[in-house]
């Protein structure tokens, strides 16, 4: 983005709590980054660790919905996933309970296959979902998918109506074949992206989100006027601190308008020094949850301690108030 260049909403009635984050971002990026921490479990034991360490809170905290998919085969599964699903669950009130200390929102989204799929069927090679049929009214598949997606939003409306914004990253690394929505292509992808869009922003109201786009490959982008934000899932190898500039000038090619960058999701805590010196504007990060934040395999406590006593990142406390 240039320099002086204020993002906007896609969404013309987007709330002003959206309006206020998407200056906010524009306004931070190049110099600072606001970090961020995943979580997927009731516990939040990343957010346990990060406060233990630093003596500090990630500015945005990453939530997880994947308890939420209505489709869940409980009768066909295996342990690994089953507990996953009941760590995970009622996890939205957590997300309340930040959004009451006015921290930033994200949430990720991996969606059980619709209809059949076995043990975490978000994953393709566990479920036959097709979501080739599914983007095309009257087939059972494309019935599934709005049931979910309704079923989505209703849980979402409360977030919109406490005026609560959420940085919404739905169909995440859409441009890999490994979940259901990245199994048939791009303009399948594509095609499901717009569905949602237009199903929870038109129909549903939900003027309270920020549509983050998350993948790397051009041909999947649905187009700027249906993404607020692009987005990134990046995992260097353990301990390699950077700015990772060289992604970030890939990603900024897609977009035909300018937008705000994020990192989606990543193994690694990046560099805040090397990012303001270099002005790679990444907006914010997100590191992955688990192994990635409570072991020292890929990052250890000094290094997290120097990123959040780093006056080049935004922690909790420094946080102005978005809504």
């Amino acid at each position: 983005m240039n320099d002086n260049m204020i993002a906007c909403s896609t969404n013309p009635k987007a709330q002003t709590c959206v309006k206020k984050v998407m200056e906010y971002l524009s306004r931070i990026s190049g110099d600072r980054i606001i970090t961020g921490q995943h979580t997927q479990t009731m516990a939040m034991e990343e957010l346990c660790k990060i406060r233990k360490i630093t003596g500090r809170e990630p500015a945005l905290l990453g939530f997880e919905l994947l308890s939420y998919s209505p489709n869940i085969n409980y009768e066909d599964t295996d342990e690994e996933c089953q507990i996953e699903v009941r760590e995970n669950r009622d996890t939205l009130r957590r997300a309340e309970e930040w959004a009451e200390k006015k921290g930033l929102i994200t949430f990720t989204w991996h969606w059980f296959s619709p209809l059949g799929g076995r043990s975490k069927s978000f994953f393709t090679r566990n479920t036959d979902f097709d979501a080739n049929k599914a983007v095309v009214p009257g087939t059972p598949e494309h019935n599934a998918l709005i049931s979910d997606m309704d079923h989505m939003a209703e849980l979402l409306r409360p977030f919109s109506e406490g005026g609560i914004p959420v940085l919404w990253r739905p169909f995440h690394e859409m441009d890999g074949d490994w979940f259901w929505w990245g199994a048939k292509g791009a303009d399948t992808a594509k095609a499901l992206w717009h569905i949602m869009y237009e199903r929870f922003t038109e129909y549903y109201d939900l003027s309270n989100l920020i549509w983050v786009w998350n993948a790397e490959r051009a041909e999947y982008y649905p187009g700027d006027d249906v993404v607020d934000i692009i987005s990134r899932d990046l995992y260097p190898p353990a301990h390699e601190h950077t700015a990772r500039k060289k992604e970030y000038l890939e990603l900024m090619k897609i977009p035909g308008k300018p937008k705000p960058a994020l990192i989606g999701e990543i193994g690694v805590l990046p560099d805040p020094e090397e990012l303001h010196r270099e002005k790679v504007r990444w907006a914010s990060y997100m590191t992955w949850s688990k192994v990635f934040c409570l072991t020292e395999e890929y990052n250890t406590d000094q290094e997290l301690k120097r990123v959040y006593d780093s006056p080049y990142s935004i922690t909790k406390e420094d946080l102005p108030a978005l809504y």
